[in-house]
């Protein structure tokens, strides 16, 4: 088969993924993106997996938004069962960009609790965008079990996921404001004020937080 100038043109951009500067590799996605061919979405998809620099990985995640979503989706939907903490980040991360609710089934709460920080991440702010009508609560309730978990990051990134549920998280993150243990106290407490107050700020309120955890309370008294 005669492969046209276009063919030849995609093919060398798609080889040039592999090239050892990022710079070159940045502008090789934004090719394949820019004129998308179906037979490159699992050589994306597999990239994507290894690919060191930040700002070609997002830009891996754009190309892929660009093919049709029936392409797409396959892959990356198994690429979320990888051994690779990096392959199941960006897939995730990616699915969350192309928003289609079928890929909703490959975020099961073993990947919203999963072990690497940065998958769990990306599982969190897929779920929210993922999560279909009527499921709300039950992922709410998912998500607060990883309340405390993880640095400054990784908490700031679970109350926004809660936060974005909006009002099926509300009793579920109350609940957790009495847990044992001081550090899911805190977390739910500074989570409980930005749900009230999106505007507050998650370092005003975890900080706050962990004021009234270290005096005792639990930031229910007098409500």
């Amino acid at each position: 088969m005669t492969m046209t100038r276009q063919d030849t043109d995609a093919l060398r951009a798609f080889e040039s993924l592999a090239d050892p500067r990022a710079s070159v590799r940045l502008r090789a996605a934004l090719a394949v993106g820019t004129a998308p061919n179906p037979r490159f979405v699992d050589g994306l998809v597999e990239r994507s997996a290894v690919e060191p620099e930040f700002f070609v990985r997002d830009m891996l995640t754009w190309a892929l938004t660009r093919h049709p979503v029936a392409v797409t989706l396959p892959p990356l939907v198994r690429e979320v069962g990888s051994e690779l903490p990096q392959a199941r980040s960006q897939a995730l991360h990616t699915l969350s960009k192309i928003g289609d609710r079928q890929a909703w089934p490959a975020v099961s709460g073993a990947v919203l609790s999963d072990a690497d920080d940065e998958v769990a991440r990306s599982a969190w702010r897929a779920a929210v965008v993922l999560v279909p009508e009527g499921e709300e609560q039950a992922l709410a309730e998912a998500l607060a079990t990883q309340l405390g978990r993880g640095d400054r990051e990784t908490q700031r990134s679970l109350s926004r996921a809660l936060v974005a549920l909006g009002a099926a998280a509300g009793a579920v993150v109350e609940t957790a404001t009495t847990a044992p243990a001081p550090h899911v106290r805190a977390h739910a407490l500074a989570t409980l004020r930005l749900l009230r107050d999106p505007d507050s700020g998650f370092e005003a309120a975890i900080e706050e937080a962990k004021r009234v955890v270290a005096l005792g309370g639990s930031g229910r008294e007098g409500r």
